[in-house]
């Protein structure tokens, strides 16, 4: 391409304060490194992640910076020693990645590179600690290694999904973070046969990923826990049977899936990050085979407390990070399960707005209107 080894200035939704909205600005894109590849973002969407470090709460502020990390687009260079991705190819960019070296990246059984697994401190690239964005000579800062809030991005080649050339980039964007985390919950880590019973505990976007997992894998019973019962009748399109809200009842919630399931559901997965609800998840599974799943994130100072006779009782808690996707290897099989139509994307994307007003997104997902919201880039 002719924009190959230069500087590329185009537009990117920069936050310059903790909690400000998004401002439009003209950032200077420099080429990629080595190991760098720089991808032209055509569609990205807001993700709870986004909002909880644009809030700054609990984290080492870091501005100004440059958000996003679900999205899809097109290569546009790559830099030094990149062999795997070539201009044109379409590609998701990734939170976490697969440098294919390590000794995680050489089990079969982990998805957590040591070079490349996620941090949400680095502002800078890791080949050189630079930003590869700036306005007028100022850095701008780097988010997860991703920064899909701007019309090109410079990623690390590990962090680069090459995907099938006919999957709809506005659909298969949300793939790269809260749809596979919730998704491979359940089929990666949980794995529930057919017929079997999963409660599935909150039912945000990654809940509701959980819940089609446990769809796709043919559970007969599928019971959504949370506390805001207005979720209850969107969640029936994603398989849910069931529901409960823990603040009807007046007993342990862990009871009452017991009593509803003559003893526990097969399988569990928590997508809160309460330290309560992962209690929870993992007492109401069955004992002698029920596998509970933990997949949000607690509170630094959280601790899991549980009887020692839940687990002698043949129950298993397990941990899962990105649905164990290894995000070069696993990502595309993704995208094929939608091209399929194994998986159902649309039910997902609840709204859409162009990049001009995607300060709009984060108001949808601040009063809790949206699941996802796709921004069109160039729009």
């Amino acid at each position: 391409m002719s924009t190959t080894g230069q500087i590329i200035r185009c537009k990117a939704a920069v936050a310059w304060e903790a909690g400000k909205p998004l401002v439009m600005e003209e950032v200077e894109v420099a080429p990629p490194q080595k190991h760098e590849v720089r991808i032209k973002i055509l569609f990205t969407s807001l993700c709870h992640t986004d909002v909880y470090f644009w809030e700054a709460k609990g984290q080492t502020p870091l501005f100004p910076r440059i958000f996003g990390h679900e999205a899809g687009g097109i290569v546009e260079s790559v830099g030094e020693g990149v062999t795997d991705l070539q201009p044109g190819d379409h590609v998701l960019p990734i939170f976490t990645g697969e440098c294919g070296d390590c000794p995680h990246c050489h089990s079969e059984e982990s998805n957590m590179c040591d070079l490349l697994r996620i941090n949400t401190e680095r502002g800078g690239m890791i080949h050189d600690g630079e930003s590869r964005f700036s306005i007028n000579g100022k850095p701008i800062h780097h988010f997860l290694g991703t920064s899909t809030f701007s019309e090109y991005t410079v990623v690390h080649s590990g962090q680069v999904a090459k995907i099938n050339p006919d999957a709809p980039l506005d659909k298969v964007c949300i793939v790269s973070c809260g749809l596979s985390t919730g998704l491979g919950a359940t089929l990666n880590v949980a794995k529930p046969k057919k017929g079997q019973s999963v409660a599935i505990f909150g039912l945000g976007a990654v809940g509701l990923a959980a819940a089609e997992g446990a769809r796709i894998a043919g559970a007969s019973r599928i019971i959504g826990v949370d506390l805001n019962s207005q979720r209850f009748d969107q969640a029936k399109e994603f398989g849910v049977t069931e529901f409960v809200n823990p603040r009807d009842h007046d007993k342990p919630v862990q009871q009452v899936i017991a009593e509803m399931t003559n003893g526990g559901v097969d399988r569990s997965v928590e997508c809160t990050g309460s330290v309560q609800a992962m209690i929870q998840a993992f007492e109401c599974v069955h004992d002698g085979w029920g596998v509970a799943v933990l997949v949000g994130v607690p509170s630094k100072d959280d601790a899991f407390k549980t009887h020692p006779m839940n687990f002698l009782n043949e129950r298993t808690l397990k941990g899962t990070f990105s649905g164990n996707y290894k995000p070069k290897t696993d990502m595309p099989g993704v995208v094929e399960k939608y091209m399929n139509k194994e998986l159902e994307l649309e039910k997902f994307i609840t709204h859409t707005v162009p990049f001009s007003e995607i300060n709009k997104a984060f108001d949808y997902m601040l009063k809790g209107e949206s699941i996802r919201c796709i921004i069109t880039m160039g729009a």
